[in-house]
């Protein structure tokens, strides 16, 4: 069995646990904090970025879209019509397009600073740059989201699903940085009823049941985050 070395609210790692689930691949979860920089991890990765996953034979694949592109190339003819990554190239180049759209920019102006200053720093020493929260970013991050919400309903309005007709990497790159976010309490989903409607459809698959289920001691996440009819 493979080996997901993760963290419960990092999205990056949380886009991995969705497109494991999609696959139906249930790995070996090993929770890691990326900023203790411990020297096993740093030994599996040296940038000691989660998520990282290891195959049986001891193969390492770093970073969610490495592990993504990994998996679509050694198991996604076995999905057949559900494969993540369309055939056409065009339709490959919007998927790959939109899933960095999520996991680079949506991360660096949202997620990246939610999770760090509401979550990660409880557990940071002072010298790993622990200590309360700086608002300011924490203020900046939520209005950042709404114009990815308004994006999202944009995209939705048009499609099935954020990259074209059917389910892709993109929609589980959108609903896994976004699920750290509603986990915190943070989204506004108010701001965009087909970006809500959306995250409904995807927070309902099956892929999904573990990521509602994550607990961070400290750290409560509102009675919405694992209702399906939030």
């Amino acid at each position: 069995m493979a080996t997901l070395y993760h963290h419960p609210i990092c999205p990056h790692s949380r886009f991995v646990r969705l497109v494991l689930g999609e696959f139906g691949i249930e790995p070996d979860m090993v929770e890691e904090r990326p900023f203790e920089r411990r020297r096993d991890f740093l030994l599996l990765d040296p940038a000691g970025q989660t998520p990282v996953l290891v195959e049986n034979s001891g193969f390492v694949v770093p970073g969610a879209r490495i592990i993504a592109e990994y998996l679509d190339e050694t198991r996604g003819l076995a999905l057949g019509d559900r494969r993540l990554l369309p055939e056409d190239p065009a339709a490959r180049v919007e998927v790959r397009r939109l899933t960095g759209w999520f996991l680079d920019k949506f991360h660096a102006e949202v997620s990246e600073w939610l999770v760090r200053e509401k979550v990660y720093k409880r557990f940071m020493s002072a010298d790993q740059g622990g200590g309360a929260p700086n608002m300011e970013l924490v203020r900046a991050a939520r209005a950042n989201i709404r114009y990815h919400l308004r994006y999202i309903g944009y995209l939705t309005s048009t499609r099935n699903w954020i990259a074209g007709p059917d389910l892709s990497y993109a929609d589980l790159a959108a609903a896994a940085v976004i699920s750290s976010v509603d986990f915190l309490g943070d989204v506004p989903w108010d701001e965009d009823e087909s970006a809500r409607n959306w995250y409904a459809r995807v927070k309902s698959r099956p892929s999904f049941r573990p990521i509602l289920n994550d607990r961070i001691m400290g750290v409560t996440p509102p009675a919405s985050y694992a209702d399906l009819d939030f």
